[in-house]
């Protein structure tokens, strides 16, 4: 074989072996709310596909922000690409993703059911109903995953926590809730309305798919039992999981493993 043939083939097989690792795109947006008059930084894995995919809501926790995911898991593109879904992580700050009735620049609630729906849906290939939509979350994000999926069944169709802070009201001084809510004492209505348990009589069974999943060493893990119990005693189907683990991203990074094979279940099965 000659060298220009040589080369040639080389050059042949490169491109077959790009074109076969070709990876889901990083995109790192900023996406305007209006309630909240400001941008709000999102990164979006995109997967290599042309064909309309479901999209996946990946909420962070407490101090975390819109990279925490991924810092974590340098696997999302692969994840996003493997399971034909975009995988959405916004930054939500320190919101519990409420809309405050003190804080008029923190309206996550409206951010996450409604602006950024609309954004993704109008700038990617999605299949744009609740059936094909999922939010999940860590800590402050599995209370925020279920408490909008709560109060917005026609948005999301699943929803998943990780060591999720299901019951806010045994920690009325922790995590600058008081500055989203006032104080438990002189709000404990306001505080009742914002907590994912007490939105529970929002549904019914088959209104979501549902998982919760927390460690048997978390400080969240009697309140996660306590939504477990009051699901089950409601009649609403879900997947309860305790495994052995703290409130640490060892034990989330693992989690999610299993929340991403729920979730695809539910998109190809509902």
């Amino acid at each position: 074989m000659n060298r220009s043939l040589k080369f040639f083939f080389f050059f042949s097989l490169l491109l077959c072996s790009i074109g076969i690792t070709q990876a889901a795109r990083i995109d790192s947006v900023k996406v305007f709310s209006n309630k909240s008059a400001k941008y709000i930084k999102v990164l979006i894995f995109v997967p290599d596909t042309q064909a309309p995919i479901p999209a996946w809501y990946l909420l962070h926790g407490y101090s975390g922000n819109e990279r925490d995911w991924y810092n974590h898991r340098k696997d999302l593109p692969k994840l996003a690409d493997q399971y034909q879904m975009l995988i959405v992580c916004p930054d939500a700050q320190n919101s519990w993703y409420w809309d405050s009735p003190l804080q008029k620049d923190s309206q996550y609630e409206t951010f996450l059911s409604t602006e950024l729906v609309h954004y993704i849906d109008n700038h990617y290939r999605t299949i744009s109903d609740y059936k094909h939509r999922a939010i999940s979350g860590l800590s402050m994000g599995g209370h925020g995953a279920m408490y909008l999926a709560f109060k917005h069944t026609d948005i999301y169709g699943c929803a998943t926590s990780m060591s999720g802070g299901l019951d806010i009201i045994p920690f009325p001084k922790n995590w600058e809730m008081q500055k989203q809510l006032g104080s438990l004492e002189l709000n404990r209505n306001r505080w009742n309305a914002h907590s994912a348990i007490c939105n529970m009589n929002r549904i019914k069974d088959d209104d979501l798919a549902l998982m919760i999943d927390c460690g048997d060493k978390d400080f969240f893990f009697e309140v996660n039992r306590a939504f477990h119990d009051k699901l089950t005693a409601r009649g609403i189907k879900h997947d309860y999981i305790i495994r052995p683990g703290k409130h640490n991203w060892k034990y989330w990074c693992n989690a999610l493993d299993f929340h991403i094979v729920f979730i695809n279940h539910f998109f190809n099965n509902f």
